[in-house]
């Protein structure tokens, strides 16, 4: 698998997590976040491969976490478009993010890779973030360049 990082960090493959079909859930790669200077793992990045109506409504193509102490510092978003490739060789030139309505960092992130919030959607209550306590979902629609 071909290297993903730049001046700031990289992206370490940890696991590749394969369809389920009947859940209809997308392959997904999970990858740490490691800071290139100091080799800690600073976060997790996740990028779910391919199309499912759930998915682009609701479950989005990416998901994202910094620990604490390192946030404020574009380290998700540098490894969103360190995902890019990945994404390109799947056959992905749009992806879509989704995040709760007042996961302010989450936005600030969507925007500062030039994502374009398309809308806020109630969850219906047969998805499993509903059922989990959550209510709304911000879409944001990333074209890939």
């Amino acid at each position: 698998m071909q290297t993903l990082a730049d001046k700031d960090i990289e992206l370490r493959l940890a696991r590749d997590v394969p369809a389920n079909p009947a859940k209809e859930w997308l392959r997904a790669l999970h990858y740490n976040i490691i800071r290139s200077d100091t080799q800690e793992t600073i976060g997790t990045i996740d990028i779910r491969l391919g199309y499912t109506l759930s998915l682009v409504r609701y479950g989005g193509h990416l998901g994202y976490g910094i620990n604490p102490d390192w946030r404020g510092k574009h380290y998700a978003g540098k490894a969103c478009r360190l995902l890019i490739p990945i994404a390109r060789a799947h056959g992905m030139d749009v992806l879509w993010i989704t995040c709760n309505p007042d996961n302010w960092p989450s936005r600030k992130t969507c925007e500062w890779i030039g994502a374009t919030l398309v809308e806020i959607v109630d969850l219906p209550p047969e998805n499993n973030q509903y059922q989990e306590g959550e209510r709304q979902k911000c879409r944001y629609r990333w074209i890939l360049y």
